[in-house]
């Protein structure tokens, strides 16, 4: 198959271009705004250097004639304080690829949805995809994925012959997203390091949060592809990742910080612009719910190969090391580096993309 992907040098791209390579037998065209070296994963694949914020629908088609399938991955987490930015290009550019895909006459379009389009949980109990997509008012990037979420309902609705997936994982996690976890959650000043070091964890005890690997999702999407399966799938592994598991894998010890009083931390450092992360996360993190599966295993037969502790200690431990992927949306994260960077064009929360 002729498979375009869209952000296919990010955290869960890097993945998919693994999983599809293995299958050795996919013309594959990546996506991406910079356009990474032809090492790892990023090597054997052709490359279109588009910005989904800015560039036309024309672009964007002319990428896409003659594809099978496109795999729609791109998305922005900074900079927190440019909704405008973040909107266009997380909503904004999910329709231009669904104008560019109709154009193209693509028969199918993956599109990477997230448990963050779910409404919020009225319980404990695992959801299946049929709970609501209306997202946590709240947070920028559950309006953003809710949003993303209608147009794909209009898609469906005026383009029957299109298969439409839609695949809803929880938190992505793997070693080689660890610099640029960094990059979107600490200050530039604070350096990696810093993470072997945590003896107190202050977070509210009811957390409880779904994870999954990112291996695991590129093979959910290699699966999608193979049988052009339509519809939504939740994407999770067990068990849900809690205030404690994180306290273990940092080595810290839990402090409970009721979610009210840590919300209220994060939005005046936030506004403050002493660090990145906005406080939507926050309140994201303690609405989400836990993901059914079900469906993922009885029609695609997938099922996680990596347990969610797995993921999380993988995934701070590439925090803690400052692993990195080789392209620009994984590169390498130090404290000098990210000086200069907020020097030269800002901090990476109001940073506008060149």
């Amino acid at each position: 198959m002729r498979i375009v992907i869209t952000g296919a040098s990010g955290n869960v791209g890097s993945a998919v271009l693994r999983r599809l390579h293995a299958d050795g037998r996919h013309d594959l065209v990546g996506v991406a705004r910079r356009p990474p070296e032809a090492v790892g994963p990023f090597a054997g694949v052709r490359w279109a250097s588009v910005d989904l914020a800015r560039d036309d629908v024309t672009a964007l088609s002319s990428v896409f004639a003659g594809a099978d399938a496109v795999v729609h991955l791109a998305w922005g987490f900074q900079p927190s304080h440019r909704e405008d930015y973040l909107r266009e290009l997380g909503v904004g550019g999910t329709g231009r690829v669904i104008d560019a895909a109709t154009a193209a006459g693509v028969p199918h379009l993956v599109h990477m949805s997230s448990v963050g389009a779910y409404s919020p949980r009225r319980g404990d109990e695992p959801v299946d995809e049929s709970w609501p997509t209306d997202g946590v008012p709240t947070s920028m990037y559950s309006r953003h994925k809710a949003a993303a979420e209608r147009r794909l309902d209009m898609l469906e609705r005026h383009e029957p012959a299109m298969t439409v997936s839609r695949l809803r994982p929880g938190i992505v996690g793997q070693r080689t997203a660890g610099s640029a976890l960094l990059r979107y959650g600490l200050p530039a000043v604070v350096p990696s390091r810093i993470l072997a070091h945590v003896p107190v964890l202050p977070l509210d005890r009811a957390l409880a949060i779904p994870m999954v690997h990112a291996d695991d999702v590129a093979d959910a999407v290699a699966r999608v592809l193979d049988a052009r399966a339509p519809g939504a799938f939740n994407l999770s592994a067990t068990p849900a990742v809690t205030a404690d598991l994180i306290a273990v894998a940092l080595g810290a010890r839990l402090l409970h910080v009721p979610s009210a009083v840590l919300r209220a931390t994060v939005s005046a450092s936030w506004h403050a612009r002493v660090q990145p992360l906005d406080p939507g996360w926050i309140d994201l993190a303690f609405a989400v719910p836990l993901l059914d599966t079900s469906r993922a295993a009885s029609e695609l037969g997938w099922a996680p190969t990596h347990d969610a502790v797995e993921v999380l200690d993988e995934t701070i431990a590439g925090m803690r090391d400052g692993a990195s992927g080789g392209s620009p949306v994984l590169r390498p994260r130090t404290v000098a580096s990210s000086l200069v960077r907020a020097a030269r064009k800002g901090p990476v929360s109001i940073r506008r993309a060149p």
